[in-house]
């Protein structure tokens, strides 16, 4: 029952990195390549950040809600966007589209991050021998992050790849940029400030991960469409 629950949890966490990649013109155009290089950049880009909340971070005494050290959190985890921007523009890529990149970046992305901070939870925790609704929703947390990386790496290739987009749409893509990437200390506040319990939290990072896939996928669809 416990390994049974545990390649439940797993499958629910990783499985649908896999299923997108299949089901998606991605595995036709072979571009495993580019979602390890940023699953890569991901990993560096993690370091650097542990580097900097353990420079500029003190330990919390409590598991209160610190505004000051919240912010910081939030400013260190602009990392990622830095890290985004070097998987997407600076990276040799396959001869593929702007569609196909951000998608396998994000991809990467997404898939390296459930990995790293979910995995030995997983490996630990989900063989126990008392049931625990604890890892499925980690799972469905990870299938939320895995809409948001995706999301935000369609916004960070309008950004940066992009040249002629509409002008009146530039200040939204940078405002829903800002938002995902500060999405982490958002779910934070709910938890420890307004202590909201996990299904509640895990409700909200669905419910916004298809609010912020939809308005990207609105403004990738009208930077595509040609200028008038």
């Amino acid at each position: 029952m416990t390994v049974f629950h545990f390649f439940n949890c797993a499958i629910l966490t990783f499985g649908p990195h896999a299923v997108y990649y299949s089901a998606t013109p991605l595995s036709e155009y072979d571009t495993i390549g580019t979602s390890v290089k940023a699953a890569v950049v991901y990993l560096g880009t993690t370091l650097v950040k542990l580097i900097c909340l353990a420079t500029f971070l003190k330990v919390p005494e409590n598991d209160s809600f610190d505004p000051y050290q919240e912010l910081l959190k939030a400013l260190i985890g602009f990392i990622d966007v830095a890290g985004l921007y070097f998987a997407l523009t600076q990276l040799m890529h396959r001869n593929i589209s702007q569609n196909h990149k951000f998608q396998a970046v994000g991809l990467g992305w997404a898939f390296a991050d459930s990995v790293l901070h979910r995995l030995a939870p997983l490996w630990v925790g989900a063989r126990g021998l008392e049931f625990t609704w604890e890892y499925i929703f980690q799972g469905i947390e990870a299938n939320a992050n895995l809409v948001l990386n995706l999301s935000l790496a369609a916004l960070g290739s309008l950004m940066w790849l992009r040249k002629n987009k509409p002008r009146t749409l530039i200040p939204i893509i940078y405002a829903c940029a800002g938002v995902l990437a500060t999405m982490p200390s958002i779910t934070s506040y709910l938890r420890r400030a307004l202590g909201w319990h996990p299904p509640k939290v895990v409700a909200f990072e669905l419910a916004s991960s298809l609010v912020m896939a939809f308005i990207s996928w609105q403004l990738f669809s009208a930077c595509q469409r040609p200028s008038v």
